[in-house]
């Protein structure tokens, strides 16, 4: 699509941004599509169909990346966040996913189904995104009156020290490339494909899943909704300017927006090639906010924290299923609160949340989003094995106690250093 302002090309992204979340938004809903629930289902019963669900999320958004690149239709070597970026900080990643992970499990749900959940009527969930947009905000913004953000207070001293900066991009294909000879697109395409059938053999190999239409449909939606935006955002819109024909994306840039448009301070934020996450863009909602509501704030991300809510909340009137919920109690209050806390300070630390670095960020084969991805996983089941040792325990087990027999009962310590038994 061909534009002769950038006003009109920013205003059919963003809204195009706004109908893909939308559709997300309502069959998540629909579909009960929670990667929580996901690692719930597995860890306390065994069943992983909707892991199963998560995955064929991250299968298609997969091959959709890999048909992208191999035609020349869309890049993803410069992305907002930087996926595929050369500064390797693989000890933020994998700390920020254990804070995610343990965080949307105090919060009941990660980022996104906080979102789905806001849209279905549950009250608790504004608590929850009010912490992260504060939380998410200062982690990148500086506090009143100073220089220093939450994260340069709390990590930058010592994780930045521990990064590697690598001499290729951090993708799998841009490595296997450096290491073993070849063409780095070849092997992107290689690694994507291999990594893409293996999934689909170990979710399909479930009857149990096979038969499950909500699954399916969940799955599909989340990865097709992240390739779309890919679309959308690297290849989707051009700008006639000056004889040129820039992307949404270089036109925005801090060059071409200072020798195309006459006022520096209306160039639009975050503008970028970039898909789904959410951790991040709920921060930039509380940006708008204090930006009183500027245009120039309303980014991608502000349009797909607010697409998700309408669809959750359209679907959830059609289907008769919104419902007002507040805290059970202050300890249930607490819990949401120290869960949101955790949420905005690993997401933003490990560069995106479930979604973000488990579907997204994956699609691009950036190594540090599968360290965030397990990060995420293994915060969030060590904190269900604990919380389940103290509920059938009470007062004999005592957090030290719990830890340890979760970490038996995972298989990373060995049996004799078990303290409560098996459940």
């Amino acid at each position: 699509m061909i534009f002769e302002d950038f006003s009109s090309a920013q205003s059919t992204v963003l809204w195009a941004v706004f109908a893909t979340a939308f559709i997300m938004g309502a069959v998540v809903n629909k579909t009960n599509f929670c990667t929580m629930g996901a690692v719930s289902d597995w860890v306390n019963m065994g069943d992983k169909s909707r892991f199963r669900a998560w995955l064929l999320a991250i299968c298609v958004a997969v091959i959709g990346v890999v048909v992208l690149e191999s035609n020349g239709i869309a890049s993803m070597d410069k992305t907002l966040p930087p996926y595929r970026g050369s500064n390797f900080a693989w000890l933020e990643y994998i700390l920020g996913g254990l804070i995610f992970g343990v965080g949307m499990t105090y919060g009941s749900g990660c980022a996104n189904k906080t979102l789905v959940r806001l849209g279905g009527g549950n009250l608790k969930s504004i608590v929850v995104f009010a912490v992260i947009s504060v939380t998410a905000y200062f982690m990148l913004n500086p506090f009143p009156g100073t220089d220093q953000t939450l994260y340069s207070e709390l990590f930058y001293s010592w994780t930045s020290k521990l990064s590697i900066s690598l001499s290729t991009p951090q993708d799998l294909g841009s490595l296997l490339a450096a290491n073993v000879g070849g063409d780095v697109a070849t092997m992107r395409m290689i690694v994507g494909l291999v990594l893409a059938a293996a999934l689909l053999v170990y979710i399909l190999k479930s009857a149990d899943f096979r038969r499950s239409f909500d699954n399916i449909l969940g799955g599909l939606v989340v990865g097709l909704s992240v390739l779309a935006v890919w679309y959308i955002t690297a290849a989707l819109v051009t700008i006639s300017a000056d004889g040129d024909m820039l992307s949404w994306t270089d036109y925005a840039s801090v060059d071409s927006w200072d020798m195309l448009e006459d006022n520096a301070d209306a160039r639009p934020r975050d503008v970028g090639v970039q898909s789904f996450t959410f951790i991040n863009p709920i921060g930039q909602i509380l940006r708008l906010i204090l930006h009183s509501f500027d245009n120039a704030y309303v980014t991608f991300g502000v349009m797909a924290v607010l697409g998700v809510i309408a669809g959750s909340f359209i679907w959830s009137v059609i289907s008769r299923s919104f419902r007002l919920e507040w805290f059970a109690n202050f300890k249930d209050f607490l819990n949401h609160f120290i869960g949101a806390f955790l949420m905005g300070v690993g997401g933003v630390l490990g560069l995106g949340c479930t979604i973000g670095q488990g579907v997204t960020g994956i699609s691009t084969l950036a190594l540090g989003s599968f360290f965030t991805f397990t990060g995420i996983i293994f915060g969030s089941a060590l904190t269900m094995k604990i919380q389940y040792y103290k509920l059938v325990y009470e007062d004999e087990a005592s957090f030290i106690k719990a830890f340890l027999s979760a970490l038996v009962d995972m298989k990373l310590l060995p049996t004799s250093m078990r303290k409560l038994d098996a459940i």
